[in-house]
């Protein structure tokens, strides 16, 4: 046996090491420690729900949207409100700005890198990549002769600017498997994503104040007014983004995918899913969002969420103590010891679902919007599966490359939606209709905000009295996903994901930082609590709503 670490894993949000035993090139054991320490819940106390919207965004600058989202929902509940029609459109605008930006940052400027070899494309013939762009159905936007005469000057003087770093020299014969050309029309891509993910955040700028950390979602609704000129540059805006995505990610998926078909045979995880449900239609219920709310078990048998059946244990993790606290009463006091596999090994804690790990990803949330029976999504994942010559065989999807795959579903609906939602805002102001905002019924209660960030799950729940925050608890996609063992030994998911992926360079175990970026890690929004470098201290009891 070989132990085999990445530390640190790059291209994700935060700091994670991934440890791992190999025997005979495979891998047979790991723990994944989430080194990243920082805190918001502590922050938020005593403290307004409205300032709360604000503040939690802090917690990550990828997924800020996401994050104000779910802590008005809480807010909300709590104060008795239902948000407008209006309202609710111009939040899934916000919200679906970002996860065009956040999948298309993570498949071309995170993931790719792990397929798609920059160096290789110097081998390339621009005229034959421009003919396997028109075969494959994907872009031709970019120029391929001045790409490459770029990336002559990139390698030429030895700096490979945005392209350092990566495992393109990796001792696997199957580390990097695209002919020239592909590599050629991906990079040009990689490039274009730039552009694009920027376009989306523009939207989130114009909808939301600026970006990262709009100023225009609050609980009772939104403070964006939208006017003649806003609607224009939006629906501008939504089109060349639709436009994109359709014409890109998907044959991109499509062309790469032939070329590592054996990232289909492994990284399935634990196979459990569960998603909370994103973007509210008119009825504002969990089971009708856009994406619905769904727990998948073992064989994907589909049930509704029950916010009674969620833990968290803290015995593997750098806290005090060794139980398990249901929701919403978790605690955490934290307590480094040190690194240690066989005890404490992370800040990331451990949630559970019914005494089990559940995978929280961009693939839970397709996976229950097909199994809800959701047309764009069933035609779309029947369509790839046929594609991928796999027809029927969801089970595929349940990989590595499966989950990288599927995602861009996800991206091409939400693009189409907000084209829809554009529509229905100029609409509703075509017609007068000008609530935005609705104030509080009271200011004292409890309540949780289930939602999803672009990487999953998204759980913000709150207790108010008199209008100030009493106790405050967050779990995000990455803690599930990256959570240690449970009280039964249990590895967490992504731990479970990298049993049985090979390893051909030991010291470059490309395999295992593909199944990783599948997930998407970002261990900022997953450790919440910290104790300041400044010398500041709190005092850490534990109370039925954590740290006070």
């Amino acid at each position: 046996m070989t132990r085999s670490v990445i530390d640190p894993i790059t291209r994700i949000e935060g700091h994670l090491r991934v440890e791992m035993e190999v025997e005979n090139g495979k891998v047979s054991d790991a723990w994944v420690s989430g080194g990243c320490f920082r805190g918001m819940e502590m922050v938020v106390e005593n403290r307004t729900p409205e300032d709360a919207a604000q503040i939690v965004q802090r917690i990550c600058g990828v997924c800020p949207v996401s994050h104000a989202h779910a802590s008005s929902i809480a807010a909300e509940k709590a104060y008795g409100i239902k948000i407008s029609n209006n309202a609710r459109i111009i939040r899934n605008l916000l919200e679906g700005s970002q996860f065009l930006h956040s999948n298309i940052l993570w498949f071309y400027n995170l993931a790719a890198l792990d397929y798609v070899n920059p160096l290789n494309a110097l081998k390339a013939d621009p005229a034959d990549a421009y003919a396997l762009a028109l075969e494959a159905g994907t872009s031709t936007n970019s120029d391929f002769v001045a790409l490459k005469e770029r990336l002559s000057a990139f390698a030429d003087n030895g700096q490979l600017s945005i392209f350092s770093g990566n495992w393109f020299d990796a001792e696997d014969g199957t580390a990097y498997t695209l002919p020239p050309e592909l590599d050629l029309i991906c990079t040009a891509h990689y490039l274009e994503a730039l552009t694009m993910q920027a376009k989306a955040s523009e939207i989130s700028a114009l909808l939301g104040g600026k970006m990262p950390h709009i100023m225009t979602l609050v609980p009772g609704g939104t403070s964006f007014v939208p006017t003649d000129q806003k609607l224009d540059d939006l629906k501008g805006l939504v089109d060349e983004l639709y436009t994109w995505v359709a014409s890109t990610m998907i044959p991109d998926t499509l062309a790469l995918a032939p070329h590592y078909a054996d990232a289909f045979d492994w990284g399935k995880g634990c196979g459990r899913y569960l998603a909370w449900g994103v973007f509210e239609n008119q009825s504002m219920e969990m089971v009708d969002r856009y994406l619905p709310m769904g727990v998948l078990d073992d064989s994907l048998s589909l049930s509704d969420a029950q916010e009674s059946l969620i833990t968290e244990y803290v015995g593997r993790s750098w806290y005090k103590g060794s139980d398990s606290y249901n929701a919403p009463y978790f605690t955490t006091e934290p307590e480094y010891t040190s690194y240690d596999v066989n005890d404490r090994y992370t800040w990331v804690k451990c949630p559970s679902y019914d005494g089990k790990p559940y995978e929280a990803t961009s693939l839970s949330r397709i996976l229950v919007a097909y199994k809800r029976n959701v047309p764009f999504v069933v035609e779309q994942v029947d369509s790839l599966l046929e594609a991928l010559g796999a027809p029927g065989q969801i089970s595929i999807a349940q990989s590595t490359l499966g989950r990288t795959a599927i995602r861009q579903i996800e991206t091409l609906y939400i693009a189409g939606l907000m084209k829809e939602w554009v529509d229905e805002l100029i609409e509703a102001v075509k017609s007068g209709d000008g609530e935005y905002f609705r104030k509080p019924e009271g200011i004292t209660g409890a309540g949780t905000g289930f939602w999803e960030a672009p990487r999953g799950a998204l759980y913000h729940s709150e207790e108010v009295k008199d209008g100030k925050i009493t106790g405050y608890q967050i779990i995000i996609p990455s803690t599930w996903n990256l959570a240690p063992r449970d009280a039964q030994g249990v590895p967490g998911p992504l731990e479970q994901a990298l049993v049985g992926v090979p390893v051909g360079d030991i010291e470059k175990p490309i395999n295992a930082l593909r199944t990783v970026h599948s997930f998407d890690p970002c261990t900022a929004c997953a450790v919440h609590i910290t104790e300041p470098a400044t010398g500041k201290s709190f005092e850490t009891v534990t109370s039925p709503w954590g740290v006070k």
